[in-house]
């Protein structure tokens, strides 16, 4: 009797594994995404020694290194797991008809393109960039569009998908702002996307999904267990995130503290009333109960944080603050000269590189220099 036709040797032929890879959702984005985890490593792994050896060195790339890490490491790489995750169970949450191949090959070769195009322009091909982004972006409204239709078809009748859905539309203004950022050079949309990227985007998204999952898996493991998930507890999560958000995105840093330190209590109580700790023996549940763990310890220390940095603000006089001030400006700019001297000398131009975002603009127009970095370019 003939082998099938997909084997050679016993072995799969490469368009059976193509074709394995797409019969679902989960398979072919959670490929790409983990493709692009380890892509994403070995260039950040490049990028560094390139920093501690000059002789290694990337490429300069066309935004600072920082910013395109924050964004393909949230938007596309994360974005790939997450795309195919919902495209395959929103259809089973709303019994609907599960999305065939013509609806997510589409959505994970565009935002897998568009993630290889963004690293390939970070490794000396510049004028891709645009075109990564551009092209992610598409691949993210499609498969937003797609969701959409199952919401609609079910009349939101389904509180965690639109809670789901409502992430990724902020997740895509976030991408929008960074488009943007590449036409018109303003770092606050850059800024902004990164932010929006991690409070509006990623952090609603595990929110809700851990509060759907976890208890669902909890009671499939221990029967009679009754699952905890109020509505309310989500709905305050929404709020408070979100309140982080407009703060980060406002320069509020003094106000941050107490919002985080409400974030962590809730998250504390919520982790607390799942009863993790009866769930040890369970060692699969165990693992998604430590990994929500991190969420409330997570925000104490942005607590913590924003509450030091009051601190230092009220406890500073103002003739304190700016004679620092003073002498950091003072001590940058000899940096910033003997930087000069010595880029020039190796045969490179000197320019300013907006490397630190988190104060680059006080207010529009006013650009603070000893929060920038000076950065050398090859000449021609």
């Amino acid at each position: 009797m003939n082998a099938p036709s997909e084997l050679r040797d016993g072995t799969l032929t490469p368009s059976a594994m193509l074709a394995l890879l797409a019969a679902a959702p989960h398979r072919l984005l959670f490929f790409a995404g983990a493709s692009g985890v380890l892509l994403s490593m070995a260039w950040w792994a490049a990028w560094l020694v390139g920093v501690r050896w000059s002789a290694l060195a990337l490429p300069p790339p066309p935004v600072p290194a920082g910013w395109a890490h924050a964004i393909g490491m949230q938007y596309q790489v994360l974005g790939l797991f997450i795309f195919g995750f919902l495209l395959t169970v929103f259809p089973r949450w709303m019994d609907q008809p599960a999305f065939g191949r013509r609806h997510y090959v589409p959505v994970a070769g565009a935002i897998f393109a568009g993630y290889l195009l963004t690293l390939a322009s970070l490794s000396g091909f510049p004028l891709l960039l645009h075109s990564g982004v551009v092209l992610t972006l598409l691949g993210w409204t499609v498969g937003c569009l797609l969701l959409l239709r199952v919401l609609w078809r079910d009349g939101g009748s389904q509180y965690h998908a639109l809670s789901i859905w409502a992430a990724l539309a902020l997740g895509g203004v976030g991408l929008a702002m960074f488009a943007r950022y590449l036409h018109s050079g303003d770092a606050r949309l850059a800024f902004g996307a990164i932010k929006i990227g991690t409070f509006g985007f990623l952090l609603p998204v595990y929110a809700t999904v851990a509060h759907r999952m976890v208890p669902f898996f909890a009671q499939a493991a221990i029967p009679g267990r009754a699952m905890y998930r109020p509505g309310w507890i989500l709905a305050s999560f929404w709020v408070l995130v979100l309140a982080h958000l407009m703060g980060e995105l406002a320069h509020a840093y003094a106000w941050l503290w107490p919002v985080d330190l409400a974030l962590a209590v809730l998250t504390g109580y919520w982790w607390w009333r799942w009863q993790p700790l009866r769930t040890r023996g369970i060692r699969l549940l165990w693992v998604l109960h430590l990994a929500f763990a991190w969420l409330p310890v997570a925000f104490g220390l942005y607590a913590l944080q924003g509450a030091i940095y009051v601190h230092q603000q009220v406890g500073e006089s103002g003739t304190e603050r700016h004679h620092k001030r003073n002498c950091q400006q003072r001590n940058e700019a000899r940096e910033i000269d003997a930087a000069r001297v010595r880029l020039s000398h190796d045969g490179m131009d000197v320019v300013l590189g907006a490397e630190r975002v988190l104060h680059l603009v006080d207010t529009p127009g006013h650009a603070r220099h000893d929060d920038c970095i000076w950065v050398g370019v090859p000449r021609g």
